[in-house]
């Protein structure tokens, strides 16, 4: 399955909405019942599945979030980009992320490259 890069741009930005405004519940809705999260890369474990995917994101659920599309690339079934995310305006990080997803636009894999360094101060 193969997506043109604005059909995956607008699941990247759904993403990122639901992030801003949903629930945990809502944001692993985006998965695939099978998907794996992994965030950041190389610093975890790797969530597996809807339920572990749902609760990852638990953390943001009573936080002001908002976030930012800054960078998008595309091919196929994939898609990278950078974003901006301010959780509680306490704290800014700009991970990159990498995605792929299924032939239903469902997310099928997340990683997430950051670290310290990318932890800023808003504003």
């Amino acid at each position: 399955m193969s997506f043109e890069p604005a059909e995956l741009e607008a699941l990247v930005r759904r993403y990122l909405d639901t992030c801003a405004n949903g629930t945990a519940d809502d944001v692993a809705a985006l998965y695939a019942e099978d998907a794996t999260l992994e965030d950041p890369v190389g610093g975890g474990e790797v969530h597996i599945g809807r339920r572990a995917i749902a609760g990852f994101y638990k953390i943001m659920e009573n936080a002001a979030v908002t976030t930012e599309l800054l960078t998008f690339r595309a091919g196929g079934h994939e898609a990278a980009f950078v974003f901006a995310i301010t959780v509680g305006g306490a704290m800014r990080i700009e991970p990159i992320e990498v995605m792929s997803f299924d032939a239903a636009g469902l997310i099928t894999s997340m990683k997430a490259y950051w670290g310290p360094q990318d932890v800023t101060q808003p504003g």
